[in-house]
Order: C-alpha cells, then sequence, then structure tokens
C-alpha cells in the first residue's frame, strides 16, 4: 500500500511516501524549485518522489494532507470578525488565496495529481504529533507539539501506544509560545518562520534583563506550563506586522531594521526570551510527565527546533529518554500525516525496540549515482579526480587537517532543516579561525552564528556533556570541563563577535560562547562513509570531530543536485568539493559566467 503525504500553502510545503509502513521518500518543495520556505502545492517533490520510486498517481492509495482546511477558515474568520474593524487590509489581502484555493485543498489536489482515490484530513497537530510518535523508537510514549498554529491548537500533549495517539489537552490560538518567539524575532529584525534560529543563536550574547518584564506584561505563566498572552501588545492576529507600537513602548524602541548594526539590547532580548521559552517548555514536560506517568517524549512542531530548550528537557526534565523529529515544522507534518493513516486510520500495527527509530538518519530525500556526477561533470567540462570509496576518508580528512573547507555531497538528501552528512560543508573543528571564515567567507552571513560539531556516536561524551545519541543535531549540551579553556576578565568584557573568536575549548571553532554546542552524533550504520572520514580524522589528528553546516549560502535552500552544489561551490571561497567518487579543487575551475548578482537573488533569512 502507497501513502502520499502532503504538506502546503502556509510555509515548508513538502512530499512523503509510506510504502507498507516504512518510510520511502520524504523531501521539502524548496530543495527543487530553489525558494527558500517554498509554500506552494509540492509538485516538483512529488514528481521526483513518484519517478524514483518506480510509482504512478494510480499507484497511490490513500493521499494525507496535514490539516483540515475548513477548520483553519473558520479559525482565521472568527478571529477577523473578533477584531473587526481592525484587520482589513489583512483580511482583503489573505481572503482570495483562501476562497480561491486553500478551502478548496481536496479538489485542487485531486486536480493537480489526477488523483481518484481517498484523501484524509488529519488535523494540524495530529500529523505534528504522528510525525513524533510513530517514527520514534518507542512503543508507548507520551508526546508534546508546539508550534505557531495549526488550526486551533498552538500546543498539545499527549500518549502514543503501538498504533495510535490520543491528544489529551491543548492551549488555543492566540496563545501561542511560537508565535510570542516569532513576534521576538521581527522585533529584533529577523525573518518570521525563518530567522528564529538566529535569536537562539543571539541569545548567549546577551543577558535575559527583560525575563520578568516579558512575565509581568506578555504572558501569564501557571505552574503545569498553561500560558495566555497579553494580546494588547500584538499584532498577528488581524495585522500584517508580529508586534505594534506598545510592544515596542515596553521593550524601548521600535523593531530593528533587519541587516542592522546589533546592539546589547537586541542581545539582552535574545536571551531574555529564549530563557522564557525554555521555561515554559520545562514547566510544560514536567506537567506532561505527571499526567502521563511516561518514560519517553517525542518532540515535533516548530518550537522542537529549538535544540537549547530540547537539551534543557534532556538534562532537568523527569523523562528518561526525549525523541526530536528531525522534521518537526510543516514539512514533517506531510510524514505525519502519511504514517497517521498507515497506523491509525488504516489500524495496521507497529513494533518498536525502544532503540533505533524509523527515519534511516533522515536520509530520505534524492540520490545521485556516480555515473548521473560524472555525466554532469563532463558535459560541463569540470575538471576532477576520481577517488575510490576506501580513499575518500583519508584524502578528505587531510585536507581538512590542512584548514580546507571542503563541500561533501553523498548519498540520500537530508530530510528537515539540518544538514546531517549528506549535504555538508565541513572543516576543522580545532580551528580557532574557522567559525569566522566559514561564515563571512563562505556563508555570507552573521558572523555571531555558531556552527555545528559532527562527532562520532562512540566518542561524544569525550567531548561533551551528554550520555546519549543526537543523531539530527537538536539537542544542544556543554562542551566538557576537561576540553574548555576558561577566558579571562578581558575577554569576557568583548563585545559579541569579538567574543567570538577567543578561544574557549579545543574544538573552538564548535564551542559557543556560552560553552555549548549544538551536537550531531554520527552513527556508522546510517551514514558509513561521513562515519569512516570522521574516525579517519579522529586516528590520525586525535580528534574525531568536525565542523558540520548546511552546504548552502545564506538564503538559499540547502543543494540537492550535482548542479546546485557545484554551483554554490563556485560562488564560495570553499576548497573543494567531493561529490560521489569525484574531487574538484577550486584552483583548478573556470569561474561561473555571468553569475554577479545572485548575492541578490538569495536575501538574509
Amino acid at each position: 500500500m502507497n501513502i502520499l503525504g502532503i504538506s502546503a500553502f502556509y510555509h515548508d510545503s513538502a512530499v512523503s511516501l509510506v510504502q507498507d509502513g516504512r518510510i520511502i521518500f520524504a523531501a521539502q518543495e524548496e530543495r527543487f524549485t530553489r525558494k527558500k520556505h517554498d509554500f506552494s502545492f509540492p509538485k516538483s517533490a512529488i514528481d521526483y518522489c513518484l519517478q524514483s520510486s518506480g510509482l504512478k498517481v494510480k499507484d497511490i492509495d490513500y493521499v494525507a494532507f496535514y490539516d483540515k482546511p475548513f477548520l483553519k477558515f473558520e479559525r482565521i474568520l472568527m478571529t477577523y470578525l473578533t477584531y473587526a474593524p481592525f484587520g482589513v487590509r489583512s483580511f482583503a489581502k489573505s481572503m482570495p488565496l483562501w476562497i480561491k484555493q486553500k478551502i478548496w485543498t481536496k479538489e485542487f489536489i485531486k486536480k493537480e495529481l489526477g488523483f481518484e482515490g481517498k484523501i484524509v484530513f488529519p488535523e494540524h497537530h495530529e500529523s505534528h504529533a504522528a510525525s513524533a510518535f510513530f517514527p520514534s523508537p518507542f512503543q508507548e510514549a507520551a508526546f508534546l507539539t508546539i508550534d505557531g498554529v495549526g488550526e486551533w491548537a498552538t500546543t498539545s500533549y499527549g500518549i502514543g501506544k503501538g498504533n495510535q495517539i490520543n491528544i489529551l489537552s491543548e492551549i488555543h490560538f492566540p496563545h501561542s509560545l511560537g508565535l510570542l518567539y516569532s513576534a521576538f524575532t521581527y522585533y529584533t529584525g529577523f525573518k518570521v518562520n525563518s530567522g528564529e534560529y538566529k535569536v537562539m543563536g543571539l541569545a548567549p550574547y546577551g543577558k535575559p534583563k527583560y525575563k520578568d518584564l516579558i512575565f509581568s506584561e506578555l504572558m501569564d505563566l501557571k505552574e503545569d506550563g498553561s500560558f495566555k498572552l497579553n494580546m494588547k501588545y500584538f499584532n498577528y492576529c488581524v495585522g500584517l506586522t508580529m508586534t505594534n507600537r506598545k510592544f515596542g513602548k515596553l521593550f524601548g524602541g521600535p523593531p530593528r531594521k533587519p541587516e542592522s548594526l546589533l546592539t546589547q539590547r537586541d542581545m539582552d532580548i535574545a536571551s531574555s526570551i529564549q530563557e522564557v521559552t525554555e521555561e515554559v517548555m520545562l514547566r510544560i514536560a514536567r506537567h506532561i510527565h505527571k499526567e502521563t506517568g511516561q518514560r519517553n517524549l517525542c518532540l515535533a512542531g516548530g518550537v522542537a527546533l529549538n535544540c537549547v530548550s530540547n537539551g534543557k528537557i534532556l538534562r532537568e526534565g523527569p523523562f528518561e529518554n526525549i525523541w526530536i523529529q528531525p522534521s518537526a515544522g510543516d514539512a514533517g507534518g506531510a510524514l505525519g500525516a502519511a504514517l497517521f493513516v498507515w497506523y491509525q486510520y488504516l489500524e495496521n500495527s507497529r513494533i518498536a525496540d525502544d532503540k533505533r527509530d524509523f527515519m534511516q538518519g533522515a536520509y530520505l530525500g534524492p540520490k545521485y549515482e556516480n555515473d548521473y556526477i560524472f555525466d554532469f561533470l563532463k558535459k560541463n567540462n569540470i575538471p576532477f579526480t576520481k577517488v575510490n570509496d576506501e580513499e575518500i576518508p583519508e584524502k578528505i580528512a587531510d585536507l581538512i587537517a590542512y584548514q580546507k573547507v571542503i563541500g561533501w555531497f553523498q548519498g540520500r538528501m537530508e530530510f528537515g532543516p539540518r544538514s546531517l552528512g549528506s549535504r555538508s560543508i565541513i572543516g576543522d573543528a580545532r580551528s580557532p579561525k574557522m567559525q569566522e571564515v566559514m561564515n563571512l567567507k563562505i556563508k555570507f552571513r552573521e558572523s555571531f552564528r555558531p556552527f555545528a560539531p559532527s562527532v562520532i556516536k562512540e566518542r561524544v561524551s569525550d567531548f561533551f556533556e551528554i550520555g546519549r545519541e543526537s543523531p539530527y543535531m537538536l539537542l544542544v549540551a556543554p562542551v566538557k570541563n576537561e576540553i574548555r579553556r576558561k577566558m579571562s576578565e578581558e575577554e569576557q568584557k568583548l563585545f559579541c563577535t569579538d567574543k567570538l573568536n577567543v578561544v574557549r575549548s579545543s574544538i573552538p571553532a564548535v564551542t559557543h560562547v556560552d560553552y555549548s554546542a549544538r551536537i550531531q552524533t554520527v552513527d556508522k550504520e546510517d551514514n558509513p562513509l561521513f562515519y569512516r572520514m570522521i574516525a579517519k580524522f579522529g586516528e590520525k589528528y586525535g580528534c574525531p570531530v568536525v565542523i558540520n553546516t548546511s552546504f548552502n549560502v545564506r538564503g538559499e535552500p540547502i543543494v540537492c543536485t550535482p548542479q546546485d552544489a557545484y554551483t554554490c561551490f563556485m560562488r564560495t571561497n570553499m576548497d573543494y568539493l567531493i561529490m560521489g567518487n569525484f574531487l574538484i579543487e577550486k584552483k583548478e575551475q573556470k569561474p561561473l559566467n555571468k553569475d554577479i548578482d545572485w548575492l541578490k537573488k538569495y536575501e538574509l533569512d
């Protein structure tokens, strides 16, 4: 049986294919269209999915859409009616698309795909919950889903057992932790639904000076983690902005202009909302544990991408184990919807061993074989050196040790926002300058942003205060005291990016200013080549840790095809590109023709 899961029309459209309960394919539309956070119907992703799987539309038994359009439309109409006459401009802007397309999703899917079968519509948070629990390693677990808003729910929790999920409690719009965080994202000058992780990365540079103000004026937080927001400070219900003048007056000025100079106040605001988020999530987690008695917790929804909060729940929360869906945002809803149909709607059995999840390392996207890569290189007269599988780990390890920056393009593309060793840019974690170099000369983005370490699974506790796997780069943990370097008083007084350049550990390129790191543990079963390369680096140079950042530049989706990878490679100061068995050296390449305006193409996300 073939089930096609779809998310679309809001942000991060995606498709997934579940075949007899096994996840066969999952990918976001943005990777094919090259439009960051593309929300259009994922036709390109669907076409690739079907073609690569050898299927036609007639072979699809069910289509699952990740929310209920009519219920969402009801919420939007009721919200506008509640706030009328305010919101006329926003209403006039949003209604044509709803009336023309969104409310007729069922008919649109049938027409667009030529599909004549059954279409199932789980609720938005059911799709998130399904994406959290069903692929998890647990036969039984509590789940928590937190995002901006689905139909009405913004936060929900419940229990998953076997092939069923049961939502026990919800918090409803307009009271939303995700929208609160997005409001501060907007206020600090970053792009909503895109730049939230920047706020998280900026937070360690500041102090939580406004935390008490947020709790006293913006949020009424109860001991069980439930909350209400003071809506007089927000504009997102019916306006075209997230915050209003009262919000600006409360925090001492208007929103920061995008790409303008960051101030200490911006950093303190980021620190404050991050700590608030951690406190809310920890209280909710403790309440869920008390109510359900479960040992395991599964997380999904956009807020579950806040890996600092996840790390805090792991360290300070009551659960023995937590598992986070690697594509926790709306894209993952496509997978959740498909799994919901297979398990809950069709009542198929599910067996988990409490050890390995069903995500296959999140390597669920397109793959390009050596023959395809070779044809691309020859057709475009691109110089290369062929390297066999046995040679790749040592060759790349040596180049990293020589302080070279490598584009790594191997195997199936990752599903979710993190590059996990298939579409990655890698470098030497021991280098005190590599973080700044990669931010400014490779990624063309703000220099304050931290990079993540990839470490072989068996050695993670040698470098980080964590005693478990973190395969999806969704947990933050402290760097071990044994490898830290204490900062002097003078160094601690440095401002923001000046502080970044201070060596704080033996792996400074992946050690954030608060001595934390967003960790990926690499498993030799899920990604054997990436594992062997890092292991070889450790064997020869004493450090089984490398920098791993996404293979893209600012504002660009992660690369998908060899063409995308080579173009990105040539637009940056990367030194080498390894695609399959083909090693490409920058100094041997001719410059790209007529490629001078690409920086304008991708806005800072």
